[in-house]
């Protein structure tokens, strides 16, 4: 019988060790119950990447009336204006001022040859829309690079390239043909 007391005395005395454990675990939880609701309320912020390229860039630009809208993705050096080949649109020089900023130099013909360039452009004329595109394909070489350098220079070169020009004309009022010419007046 001895010897089953002393199996009974470890047994008692591993149940109050279990629960003086239990108890110390309890009070630790209390403590840091407050700490992790704190940290449950607040939203995780999105952490962002140092230096590295996005995968998507989208700008917006505008000339006089035309409105035009870039994508710029990964891809194979393809350049398409309203779902057509920039090489099949003309005259050529317009196209050559659209695809100004691509061959600006060598640093943004590397930016072009790796990604596809999707160009959407609506209203205004022919020009304008050559100029709003002109204007959107450096904003977004200049967006995908995020190289300062390549800014300081686009706007050294021209300030329209990265800098919307968005006069327009002025409406035409009434006693005359346009917005400022009055209709001739004849007394005899």
């Amino acid at each position: 019988m001895a010897g089953n007391d002393q199996g009974n005395d470890t047994v008692h005395e591993k149940k109050t060790a279990l629960d003086n454990l239990n108890k110390e675990l309890e009070s630790i939880n209390a403590q840091a119950a407050p700490l992790v609701r704190a940290k449950e309320a607040k939203p995780a912020k999105a952490k962002k990447k140092a230096s590295t390229k996005p995968n998507v860039v989208l700008a917006y630009s505008r000339r006089k009336t035309a409105r035009s809208r870039v994508r710029l993705t990964k891809g194979n050096g393809k350049i398409t204006v309203n779902k057509k080949n920039i090489s099949t649109l003309n005259p050529v020089e317009l196209r050559d001022l659209m695809l100004e900023p691509v061959n600006f130099s060598e640093f943004t013909k590397q930016i072009s040859k790796n990604s596809n360039i999707s160009v959407n452009v609506y209203g205004g004329g022919i020009s304008s829309q050559a100029n709003a595109i002109r204007s959107v394909i450096a904003k977004a070489l200049v967006e995908a690079s995020q190289s300062e350098e390549l800014k300081r220079e686009f706007l050294k070169y021209d300030r329209t390239l990265l800098v919307d020009d968005i006069r327009q004309v002025e409406p035409k009022k009434f006693l005359g043909p346009k917005a400022r010419s009055r209709f001739q007046t004849s007394y005899r």
